[in-house]
């Protein structure tokens, strides 16, 4: 049955003199880049994907910006009481919330048009369809835009053509039929059907929610095996949709047998084109695109981000580059605590952490690397300074981890190196931050942090001695990561020496490194909390770092040994990663491991020309 939202509107007067409407009332307002009812005078563009529509000599026009997923209708050579209004569907266009926007041409006006609404909801992972509808002495509606999803090539495409076949899940069977499900290089999937008889049917199902539901996803490109043959197989679906900022999403291959009511389908999967891409897209699956983070972690939305950026350098693809500046320009200001952080953020990613502070910095130099935007580097410049004001004499030097002055320990400082070494190392002429990195390394050393192992413990006592806490991945990483940049800045050989000895130290350690893979101290019994469960993948950003820098072939090996542990025993179908890399039950997996997950894939990805 179709639904109908009937809203009230009030009519409004733009500044270029176009009427348009405000909704008193309206379906639940979807929120995307922007909210539904902006004012389409802040579109960034106007395209006009469908035919313009001809209703008793009036133009009715559905008008759509790709740069803000965002469209409007219009009505034009109209008279007083013409109306104008978005249809949107969040299925197959059968069922639709009707009546968006609706505005009518008010007195000595000839046109109108409505507020913009948003083609797709991904914060609820909802792909959409739009399309403008008008009342002139009848209803007549255009096309729905956009009813195939495209990315590589669109929805409907010949598996003739297919890069690459892949069965990411066993297939199933039903009265001795075989079904399985295909999926090429580039993330396309299709069904066959095979050991069958005439009038068996295949199809694909398609869910943005990770197999939860799948409305507007069921029974696509169905077909039936011919007569005289035994197979047959669909044209293909993509399951990435960019246009949507939909990412990740999941298939299933189904079938029936013919006289008979019931179907077999496979597992769901999600698909990509390689490990890394796999991996990326599953993470990009939990991000807010409204709020601009993924909820509910401040400081490891930051480490999410980088992640992000890192595969985007090492692979030379650009598909997420759009949520690092987003996640940069809707993040910036300041927030009160409690709304993404338990501390108050106040402008340029600033709280009394100061490691949370840090983290942030090295996502923006990070940014910049990848997108030479000045903005990103500034920002840090002005995150490095506020860790610096942290600095002071006691225990001779180093910077305190909070606000009230309470910890110096491994993580502050170790971001402190890392990022002004990174600042010397991008802005000419510099020697500020040089000498800041020099002295930061220099305290580290000499603080008594690293222990008779070559192990980085936790900080140091309020008698400045290594205070003999936990020896967590993340620390590790963080000193191989500054000793590593600081070693770019100065080129001085002994620092890369450094870089590799407390390296050796994580692989060969059975603190670190259980049956030769890297083990948090949390990852046996599954009690890591929602920090330690992203520790790891900082630690093998880092090794990436010195593998790259050093050329040890080691380290390399090192890594592609977790990645193949990753991908054997601690991935889904739906390429979710989990904490415990070796596998096993309970394991806990959610964005933050899979975005360590991401950092140890990307540690035997060759970083690309």
């Amino acid at each position: 049955m179709r639904k109908l939202t009937v809203l009230m509107t009030v009519l409004l007067v733009a500044a270029a003199g176009t009427v348009v409407a405000t909704p008193a009332s309206a379906a639940p307002a979807v929120c995307a880049l922007y909210c539904d009812t902006r004012d389409p005078s802040l579109a960034r563009q106007e395209t006009f994907p469908v035919p313009e529509v001809n209703l008793n000599g009036r133009r009715l026009v559905l008008h759509v910006s790709d740069a803000d997923r965002m469209a409007w209708g219009s009505i034009d050579n109209g008279v007083v009481g013409d109306s104008v209004w978005l249809d949107r569907s969040w299925t197959d266009g059968s069922t639709w919330d009707g009546l968006l926007g609706r505005a009518s041409i008010p007195s000595a006006w000839t046109g109108t048009r409505t507020l913009m609404y948003n083609l797709a909801d991904p914060a609820a992972h909802r792909r959409g369809m739009v399309r403008a509808c008008g009342n002139a002495g009848g209803v007549t509606c255009t096309a729905w835009v956009y009813v195939k999803v495209c990315d590589a090539v669109c929805d409907g495409a010949d598996p003739a053509g297919a890069v690459g076949d892949n069965q990411p899940v066993p297939g199933t069977t039903i009265s001795n039929r075989r079904i399985d499900l295909h999926i090429d290089n580039r993330g396309l999937a299709w069904a066959t059907l095979g050991s069958g008889t005439a009038g068996d049917e295949v199809w694909l199902d398609r869910s943005w929610d990770e197999g939860a539901s799948w409305p507007g996803g069921s029974s696509l490109g169905r077909v039936s095996v011919p007569a005289g043959a035994g197979s047959v197989r669909t044209t293909m679906v993509n399951t990435r949709d960019p246009r949507s900022l939909l990412y990740g999403g999941a298939v299933r291959a189904c079938g029936r047998a013919t006289g008979g009511a019931n179907g077999s389908c496979t597992a769901w999967a999600r698909p990509a084109a390689d490990r890394p891409a796999a991996a990326a897209d599953a993470l990009a699956f939990a991000y807010r695109t409204d709020t601009a983070w993924w909820p509910s972690s401040w400081w490891n939305s930051a480490v999410a981000v980088t992640a992000l950026g890192d595969w985007s350098a090492r692979t030379g693809r650009s598909d997420y580059r759009w949520l690092i500046d987003r996640t940069y320009e809707l993040n910036k200001g300041v927030m009160p605590a409690g709304q993404k952080s338990g501390d108050a953020i106040e402008g340029n990613f600033i709280s009394r952490a100061i490691d949370d502070t840090g983290w942030w910095a090295l996502a923006w130099v990070q940014a910049y690397d990848v997108t030479r935007d000045a903005k990103f580097l500034n920002t840090a410049v002005t995150i490095a300074n506020y860790m610096h004001s942290y600095w002071d004499g006691v225990c001779g030097g180093g910077v305190w981890w909070n606000r009230e002055r309470t910890y110096k320990n491994a993580v502050t400082i170790g971001l402190y190196v890392r990022l002004t070494a990174a600042l010397h190392n991008r802005i000419a002429g510099d020697t500020l931050w040089l000498g800041r990195a020099n002295a930061g390394w220099n305290w580290f050393r000499a603080s008594g942090m690293i222990n008779g192992s070559g192990l980085v413990n936790d900080g140091i006592t309020g008698g400045c001695a290594n205070n003999g806490q936990t020896v967590w991945t993340y620390n590790q990483g963080l000193a191989i990561g500054g000793a590593v940049e600081l070693w770019r800045a100065t080129g001085n050989a002994s620092l890369l020496t450094q870089a590799r000895q407390l390296a050796d130290a994580a692989m060969n350690s059975a603190v670190l490194t259980r049956s030769g893979i890297l083990t948090e101290s949390c990852d046996p019994a599954n009690s890591c909390d929602d920090n330690q469960k992203q520790f790891k993948g900082i630690f093998m950003r880092y090794l990436m770092d010195l593998a790259d820098a050093s050329g040890v072939a080691a380290y390399r090996t090192y890594a592609q040994r977790q990645v193949d542990s990753i991908w054997q025993y601690d991935r889904d179908s739906l390429n979710r990663i989990g904490q415990r890399w070796a596998g096993g039950t309970p394991n806990a997996r959610d964005w933050r491991t899979q975005a360590s997950g991401l950092g140890a894939l990307l540690a035997a990805t060759p970083k690309s020309p």
